[in-house]
C-alpha cells in the first residue's frame, strides 16, 4: 500500500501541473498586457505603407479601432461598398482568425485565418464553420465576398497582419465579428482548437464595437477544464482504485469501506462532469457523438453499480453468484470506457501536453499497480496447498 500511495501522490502532482496554461500562451498574454495599455497609440504610430503592398498599405479614410486584447481592426469602406480590412495582433505561434457571423455564433460563420509557418512562410485562407470540432471547420470554403485582390498575411516584428478585401451589395454596418487565436499551428490546413475567442458587434459605419461576451470570455475554457478534471478524478482515479481495493485488498480490515467510498466519490464526480458537459453542449452547440455516447454509457454503468450496492443479496443466496458476475463485469466495463472517453475528451478539446502526460502517468501507474498486484495474487494462489476434502469418499 505504501508504494501505491506514493505513486498516487505523484500522479496527482502531475495532474495539478496540467492545470497551468501552455507556456506560449502565457508569453503571448504578457505581451498583450503591455500593448493593451495604449491601443490607440499603435493606430497612429505604425505606417502600413512601409511593409504592406497596395491597396492595404495606402488606405484612404482608414478607421483604426482596438477591439479585443491586442487585436486592432483597421478598415476603409468605399462608396461602392468595397471594404478593405486589416486585422493585427501580437503573434508568437499558431493561428489568428476573424470571422463574420449572422447571429454572433461560430456555427455557419465564415472566417479569414492566417498564420506564419515555422519556416517563415505566410498562410491565409477562408474557412467555413460547419461545427465546432476541427473536422467540421472546412478550409477553402465560406461565404465571404472576396474581391480579386488577393488576401495577404505579414509578420512585422511581434505583430501579425491579416489583410483582405470584400465587396457587399449594401454598405456594411452592424456586423457580428468573431475573433480567435491558437498557439498551435494548423495541421495540413486543418485548424487546431482555439485557445481563446470572443464575439463583438462591430458598427462599420461609426467604427464602434460592443463586446457580446463582456466579462466572461474565458468561461468556456474554465468550464471545459473543470469538466475534464471531474472526469479524470471520477472515472480515471477513484473508480479504478475502488476496483483495485475490491479485487486485491480483501484481506485488509477495512477494504469494503475503502471500496464503497472510492466508488461513491467517483460516481458523484463523474455525474458532476456529465452535468457540466451537457451545459457546455447546450451553451456552445457542440456535438461530439463518440464522446457524448461513451459518456452516457459510462454514466449508465455507474448507476447500475450504485444500484448493485443496494440490491446485493446475502452470501448464501442462490443469486449471489449472478450478482458477483454482474457487479464485476459492469465495473470493469465502466472503468475501461471511462479511460477511453477521457482520452477522447482530451483529443477533441485539444488538450496540452501537460494534460496528456499527466493522465498518461496516472493511467500507467494504475496499470502497473494492477499488474504487480495481479501477479502477487496468482503466485499466492499457486503456493496454497491443495487440501483434500474434509470427509473423503471412496468411489464405488
Amino acid at each position: 500500500m505504501a508504494m501505491v500511495s506514493r505513486l498516487l501522490v505523484l500522479s496527482l502532482f502531475i495532474m495539478l501541473i496540467s492545470l497551468e496554461r501552455d507556456g506560449k500562451l502565457a508569453q503571448r498574454e504578457g505581451i498583450v498586457m503591455a500593448i493593451d495599455e495604449d491601443g490607440k497609440a499603435l493606430c497612429s504610430s505604425v505606417n502600413l505603407a512601409e511593409f504592406l503592398p497596395p491597396p492595404y498599405g495606402g488606405l484612404e479614410n482608414m478607421v483604426c479601432q482596438p477591439v479585443w486584447n491586442s487585436f486592432l481592426l483597421r478598415y476603409s469602406q468605399t462608396k461602392d461598398n468595397v471594404i478593405t480590412i486589416i486585422l493585427s495582433t501580437v503573434y508568437t505561434s499558431g493561428w489568428v482568425g476573424m470571422g463574420f457571423s449572422r447571429d454572433g455564433k461560430m456555427i455557419n460563420s465564415s472566417c479569414m485565418v492566417g498564420w506564419i509557418t515555422p519556416g517563415g512562410q505566410g498562410k491565409i485562407k477562408q474557412y467555413y464553420v460547419e461545427g465546432l470540432t476541427p473536422s467540421k471547420i472546412k478550409p477553402e470554403k465560406g461565404e465571404l465576398p472576396l474581391t480579386s485582390v488577393p488576401p495577404i498575411v505579414y509578420l512585422q516584428g511581434a505583430t501579425i497582419y491579416l489583410a483582405f478585401q470584400l465587396k457587399y451589395p449594401n454598405r456594411l454596418k452592424n456586423q457580428p465579428i468573431l475573433l480567435a487565436f491558437a498557439t498551435k499551428y494548423p495541421h495540413h490546413h486543418h485548424l487546431t482548437v482555439h485557445d481563446d475567442k470572443t464575439t463583438i458587434l462591430f458598427d462599420f459605419s461609426s467604427g464602434t464595437s460592443f463586446d457580446v461576451n463582456a466579462g466572461a470570455p474565458n468561461n468556456y475554457i474554465s468550464s471545459t477544464k473543470t469538466h475534464g478534471v471531474l472526469g479524470i478524478l471520477g472515472w480515471g482515479l477513484f473508480s479504478p482504485f475502488g476496483a483495485i481495493f475490491a479485487r486485491y485488498l480483501k484481506k485488509q480490515k477495512f477494504w469494503y469501506y475503502f471500496h464503497v467510498s472510492a466508488q461513491f466519490i467517483g460516481f458523484i464526480l463523474g455525474l458532476a462532469g456529465v452535468v457540466l458537459g451537457l451545459q457546455l453542449h447546450n451553451k456552445l452547440q457542440v456535438h461530439i457523438p463518440a464522446h457524448e455516447g461513451i459518456g452516457i454509457l459510462v454514466l449508465v454503468l455507474s448507476i447500475l453499480q450504485v444500484l448493485a450496492f443496494f440490491l446485493r443479496p446475502e452470501r448464501d443466496s442462490k443469486y449471489r453468484k449472478c450478482w458477483n458476475l454482474y457487479h464485476g463485469w459492469t465495473g470493469r466495463t465502466a472503468v475501461f470506457f471511462g479511460a477511453v472517453n477521457i482520452v477522447l475528451g482530451m483529443h477533441y478539446a485539444g488538450a496540452g501536453e501537460s494534460w496528456k502526460i499527466g493522465y498518461g502517468f496516472l493511467l500507467g501507474t494504475i496499470m502497473l499497480v494492477c499488474i504487480v498486484l495481479e501477479t502477487l495474487l496468482r503466485l499466492k494462489k499457486l503456493d496454497e496447498p491443495n487440501l483434500p476434502p474434509t470427509y473423503p469418499m471412496n468411489s464405488i
